[in-house]
């Protein structure tokens, strides 16, 4: 099984540079797009079901902001849209498909790098959502929740660490919150299991400014992460960078089903 997550940062930018043909190309059984920055009525029938796969939405309120999304080729049992959470289904970051014992979610989390008003808005959404994440765990499911979490966790997770912690998305409690997540509620990040010590590769963000992609002063804060049974079946991962669909690019994970 090969499932795939993507931050698009437009669902119609990224078709114009090519994403539909890649994803026939790639054929994931399972794709997760964030920030599709779209609403229904932007959708072609292309974006809503490529050719052999079903398509799941969940919009955003504002135009031409946020929103999640999910490609399958075989049809889900159940869909949720969203936490029941008002604020933050008003931003569209939270898709949950169930497919017999296994739970595939796309999630993207806020950024707080515009303001201190958004960064306390995620750090509300943070401690909301882990509530949510300890009760997932015990589910009985098989859960594996793909998307932009807005945190790199580890000095191995960006290039440039030292100058980056007192920015969003590597600040301390960000940081810890994360650990918390791996150590004492017991999610496996996959791509650390299969990649412990990666450093250059493992980016899946790169910022527009000042030549960063060619320079690779990435940061990885993209994951697959997985139920500690999911994670176990997890065989290779890679970050595709063949082609640029978005300033993120591809984690692609196959797992042995």
């Amino acid at each position: 099984m090969r499932i795939i997550t993507l931050n698009l940062n437009g669902i119609r930018s990224a078709a114009n540079k090519g994403f539909y043909p890649w994803l026939q190309q790639m054929q994931p059984d399972i794709l997760c797009m964030q920030e599709i920055k779209a609403q229904a009525t932007d959708m072609t029938a292309e974006m809503l079901a490529p050719e052999g796969y079903h398509g799941y939405f969940h919009y955003a309120d504002k135009k031409g902001y946020s929103g999640v999304g999910i490609y399958s080729k075989q049809k889900p049992d159940a869909v949720i849209e969203g936490l029941g959470i008002a604020d933050i289904d008003a931003e569209g970051r939270y898709l949950e498909c169930r497919f017999g014992h296994l739970c595939v979610i796309s999630l993207y989390l806020p950024s707080g790098s515009s303001g201190e008003e958004r960064q306390q808005f995620k750090f509300s959404v943070m401690a909301r959502f882990m509530l949510h994440l300890e009760q997932l765990i015990k589910c009985g499911y098989e859960v594996v929740i793909c998307g932009d979490w807005n945190i790199a966790h580890q000095e191995i997770d960006l290039r440039n660490y030292k100058g980056n912690k007192k920015n969003s998305g590597f600040l301390p409690e960000e940081r810890a919150w994360m650990t918390d997540l791996f150590s004492r509620v017991g999610w496996v990040d996959v791509y650390r299991r299969l990649h412990p010590e990666t450093t250059e590769e493992c980016y899946t963000w790169w910022s527009n400014r000042g030549q960063a992609w060619a320079k690779n002063v990435g940061w990885r804060i993209d994951y697959q992460i997985a139920t500690p049974d999911f994670a176990e079946k997890a065989t290779q991962a890679a970050i595709y960078k063949t082609e640029r669909f978005s300033d993120h690019a591809p984690l692609v994970i196959d797992y042995r089903i």
